[in-house]
């Protein structure tokens, strides 16, 4: 599917299917677009497209290119499939003042890109794209705020429940991976706003705005950093209460044997098959080896709270 804004006397049209004016064409977004679709695309706005396998390339240089006529630039967008993030390739041409946008997946950044054309009336298609990459940005944020949340209610649990799983972990480590993923597309953005600011194509009345997309960038990135410090903090303390938990536990089946070790010696000794043991003979022998066994653990008992290892 092929959409076109076009910008005419001020105002900001969509239309789908055919093509319009290409003089009144600001934004073309291609999304899920056929051959045929492309083709046609590629030879109205002498462009090339880029294919599926070059919006995939991970090195820098695929991410950013510039010729004398257009500049080329491959984002990742974060879609959350399975409680998991997943990046998918979006790719950008700008070119004589049209922005070409390609993507396999609807987003609600392109969405609320649509909406926002029409107040904030922009010239051309370089306009679009810092609108694009604006909104995508304050995605961003509302991602990292998501993670704050979770954060701050992880913690509340760990501060309330006294039985801890395995399920609080495995949400630190599922919060950890997010952070990482929001993170690695974040720095991907800081690296193409700053390309950019050095490109000679894009008009120099925009640098400002682009400053201020820097630092909003920056600032997230601090923000995505300082939660993950606290994931790592929740990550140890539950380790650490689980290692108390399991000290308390040994300190009890410890504190139970020695208790039971001086009946059990006493046991012991009268199990023992010699003729000669006058208190088996004796009407008071039981009850005296039953007293003595009570009076020596309770003496062990006794020793253990003065001590104060209970």
């Amino acid at each position: 599917m092929i959409n076109y804004f076009t910008r005419n006397q001020g105002i900001i049209s969509l239309q789908s299917g055919k093509s319009p004016a290409v003089e009144d064409i600001i934004w073309v977004d291609l999304l899920k677009a056929t051959e045929e679709e492309k083709s046609h695309i590629e030879k109205t706005f002498a462009v090339e497209l880029f294919t599926r396998q070059e919006s995939e390339e991970i090195e820098s240089s695929s991410k950013y290119v510039e010729s004398e006529t257009e500049i080329g630039i491959n984002l990742n967008f974060l879609r959350k499939e399975d409680g998991n993030y997943i990046n998918e390739p979006v790719s950008f041409i700008l070119k004589d003042k049209v922005l070409i946008t390609q993507r396999e997946q609807e987003y609600k950044t392109f969405s609320d890109t649509y909406r926002k054309l029409r107040t904030t009336k922009p010239e051309d298609g370089d306009d679009v794209y810092l609108v694009l990459l604006d909104t995508r940005i304050d995605f961003d944020a509302d991602l990292i705020e998501n993670i704050t949340d979770q954060i701050t209610s992880i913690s509340a649990e760990m501060v309330e429940d006294n039985d801890l799983d395995r399920e609080v972990l495995l949400r630190i480590t599922a919060l950890q991976e997010s952070t990482i993923a929001i993170r690695e597309n974040i720095v991907e953005k800081q690296r193409i706003l700053s390309a950019i600011l050095k490109s000679r194509l894009f008009p120099k009345e925009d640098y400002e705005n682009m400053r201020i997309m820097i630092k909003d960038v920056s600032s997230l990135l601090d923000h995505s950093s300082f939660n993950f410090e606290r994931l790592e903090f929740l990550q140890n303390t539950f380790l650490g209460l689980v290692d108390m938990e399991q000290n308390r536990v040994i300190k009890i089946f410890t504190v139970v044997t020695v208790i039971f070790m001086p009946p059990t010696l006493i046991a012991s000794m009268y199990g023992m098959n010699f003729q000669h043991m006058p208190e088996l003979d004796q009407s008071w022998g039981y009850p005296a080896a039953l007293t003595l066994m009570v009076i020596s653990s309770a003496f062990t008992l006794w020793f253990f709270k003065f001590k104060k290892w209970l």
